[in-house]
């Protein structure tokens, strides 16, 4: 099917808590030390979410930046896509509860279950609407409040995790403007699933005394496997948005990848061969903050002046299930 429109990022935003959980405050609660922390992973510090903050709080907040930044109204939006492991509810969708936030009805609405690479998934799914002419502009929220299902006993995980909100409307492109997708690229390969699962809470394992005592409710993951499918997935990822696009890495302005890792970011970045001045790293601040981690980066780059109107930017994550994907744009 040939492309009627094309579809741009006209506006960004982002939201985390007030609470800021430092390494130095989780050597309090776990046997860990700052030094460990840094070293392995990057992160220094992290938001943690209120007892009363959902993850619908944080993506409003982030929404009404996007939509400021995108110079538009509410009642301009045609659908709302969340992409969220840790919504407000099971059911409804979060999207649905952003909706009514917003005072709007009448449009589709709904969550993107796709672990960290959810944002990269949802985008991707806006960009089809908006290139067959269904939509003019779509709010895509990444939105996790991953430290209320982190096991804080656990410290080969507790560490990991914040929680954070980044919004992005993708809007229809004028025929002049340079701003666009060009490519994206998904993928999955579920026969790894069980690598970073929440394993309750689902048909599979209802909630039951048992399953609380066991902490089953919380995330597990392998992180010495998930670290190489990780460099591997999104390497794969990005080579192939790039060959089909006759590019090369030296064409890239900015590389955004998931916030998971800094060792993670660091190898594909050697794999990739890209200059590690043009790779967007905000992992200290925030954490990983799963589907939010790009999006947020995204919104900061744009905000701080590092990123510019016509820059080309390459995206890509890797999540639970396990999923990848990548997204190449001009903003």
């Amino acid at each position: 099917m040939s492309i009627k429109y094309y579809a741009k990022i006209s506006g960004t935003g982002m939201s985390v808590p007030e609470k800021v959980l430092t390494n130095f405050d989780l050597e309090k609660i776990v046997d860990t030390t700052d030094e460990w922390i840094r070293t392995r992973t990057g992160m220094s510090e992290r938001h943690i979410a209120s007892k009363n903050e959902a993850a619908s709080d944080l993506a409003y907040n982030a929404t009404l930046k996007a939509i400021e930044a995108a110079n538009i109204r509410n009642k301009d939006i045609d659908m709302i896509i969340v992409a969220t492991i840790s919504g407000d509810h099971p059911f409804p969708s979060t999207a649905c509860i952003i909706q009514q936030k917003l005072g709007l009805k009448g449009f589709p609405a709904f969550d993107v279950s796709a672990g960290c690479t959810g944002w990269i998934y949802a985008s991707n799914i806006a960009k089809q609407y908006i290139e067959n002419g269904v939509a003019e502009n779509i709010l895509v929220i990444g939105v996790e409040i991953l430290t209320k299902i982190t096991n804080w006993k656990d410290r080969g995980t507790c560490i990991l995790f914040g929680d954070g909100a980044g919004a992005t409307i993708i809007s229809r492109a004028g025929e002049r403007d340079i701003s666009r997708f060009i490519d994206s690229e998904l993928s999955a390969d579920g026969t790894h699933y069980d690598l970073l699962i929440q394993q309750a809470g689902g048909s599979r394992i209802p909630a039951s005394n048992e399953s609380v005592g066991e902490n089953l409710h919380t995330v597990y993951m392998e992180g010495n496997k998930i670290f190489k499918n990780a460099v591997r997935s999104m390497y794969h990822a990005c080579d192939v948005v790039l060959k089909r696009n006759h590019l090369d890495v030296h064409s890239i302005d900015w590389l955004i990848t998931h916030q998971a890792n800094l060792r993670i970011i660091q190898a594909l970045g050697k794999k990739l061969k890209i200059d590690d001045k043009k790779v967007i790293v905000n992992i200290e601040k925030y954490a990983n903050t799963s589907s939010a981690t790009i999006p947020m980066a995204l919104d900061e780059a744009i905000r701080n002046g590092k990123i510019q109107h016509g820059d080309l930017v390459l995206l890509a994550s890797f999540g639970a299930g396990l999923t990848s994907g990548s997204l190449l744009l001009r903003i």
